[in-house]
């Protein structure tokens, strides 16, 4: 098959470990553990190849991507040695991507700022992954016009409302031109992991009658959501947590603080309350740990080979089956069942011959 050509909009700690991830798998292909599906619709991790990335920061413009993922502010773990990608980092503009309590993290670049489209353009990219930081809602709009001028299908991995938003979504229709979003679910996230132990306990017969879920981590992704989105994010996983339970509960989900020294690792704390046989009352109290960026790679390479079968099949659109299996604020909310039967049905109906 040929390659899936794609382009990043952000060098940071998710573009980091979804790099070295296309690497590590391109590697150990008989061993392909860590992937929900080694093999989607055909095409494997291998065939995912990046043509062009974009980033503000003066330490990564102008390098090749195999050294600009591993430069400061970034601390995503080195897993596996890159070579020379061949694709030089490019200057974006600036825009809002880098937040108040980022300003002392960014360097910015002072190189004069590429033409985002001419160069998708120019290279061939089928997709663009917006990747920037929380909040930076100006510069996601933005990168999602350049999409639509290059002809490139668009996956909006932050909150920033774009899939879920009306208008956005008329444009990638009218474009002709497929859409996922928006804000990436983790692999083994901490809003999975919440709605699973909610539809486990609902399903048993349990009425939940209180819970929360609150996150800390360190990196400049944790920084920039403590700044800019929090009460945003909030909503967003409030909302996603809910859809869980076929009624209502008190719910309260979301980021809560910035930890400098947990560097690129992020700490989710569970408290689930409610009643059971007889109405005697149930408690959980759980601490969950992961690394953040590698979360975010394989529902990414998940996403990125949809939207490669949805441009051969011509598919136009905010695409529900995807954003509901990959995103925190789909334009359609589903249980996580639900959305994993509609994702399979879409790879299954477009793959057929």
């Amino acid at each position: 098959m040929t390659k899936i050509k794609v382009a990043l909009a952000g060098v940071g700690n998710c573009a980091s470990a979804f790099v070295q991830g296309l690497r590590y798998y391109s590697v150990f292909t008989e061993n392909p553990f860590g992937l929900r599906n080694p093999k989607l619709g055909g095409f494997t991790p291998s065939d995912i190849q990046v043509v062009a990335a974009f980033d503000v920061d003066k330490r990564k413009v102008g390098k090749d991507l195999a050294e600009a993922i591993l430069t400061p502010p970034n601390n995503a773990p080195r897993v596996i040695d890159i070579p020379q990608t061949g694709v030089t980092v490019k200057k974006a503009p600036t825009l809002d991507g880098i937040g108040k309590s980022a300003e002392n993290i960014i360097q910015p670049s002072n190189q004069p700022d590429a033409n985002v489209a001419e160069a998708l353009r120019t290279i061939g990219a089928e997709i663009l992954v917006n990747m920037l930081p929380s909040g930076a809602t100006n510069a996601s709009h933005y990168y999602a016009e350049q999409a639509i001028t290059a002809n490139c299908a668009f996956i909006n991995a932050t909150p920033t409302y774009i899939a879920s938003d009306a208008a956005w979504a008329k444009k990638f229709e009218n474009a002709q031109l497929p859409l996922a979003g928006d804000d990436l679910v983790d692999q083994v996230g901490s809003t999975a992991l919440h709605k699973t132990l909610l539809k486990l306990l609902a399903d048993s017969g349990v009425k939940i009658t209180e819970t929360y879920q609150l996150d800390v981590g360190g990196g400049t992704e944790s920084l920039d959501t403590l700044d800019r989105t929090r009460e945003a994010k909030r909503i967003i996983k409030t909302q996603s947590v809910a859809s869980a339970l076929p009624y209502k509960a008190e719910i309260v989900a979301g980021s809560t603080d910035y930890v400098d020294f947990l560097q690129n690792k992020r700490d989710s704390y569970f408290w689930i309350s409610g009643t059971y046989f007889c109405n005697a009352p149930m408690q959980i109290d759980l601490k969950f740990s992961t690394i953040d960026a590698p979360n975010a790679g394989s529902v990414l390479f998940d996403v990125i080979r949809a939207i490669k079968i949805a441009l051969n099949r011509k598919q136009t659109g905010a695409l529900i089956p995807l954003c509901a299996y990959a995103f925190k604020r789909p334009p359609q909310m589903m249980p996580l069942e639900t959305a994993e039967k509609t994702f399979n049905t879409f790879i299954k109906e477009n793959t057929s011959t």
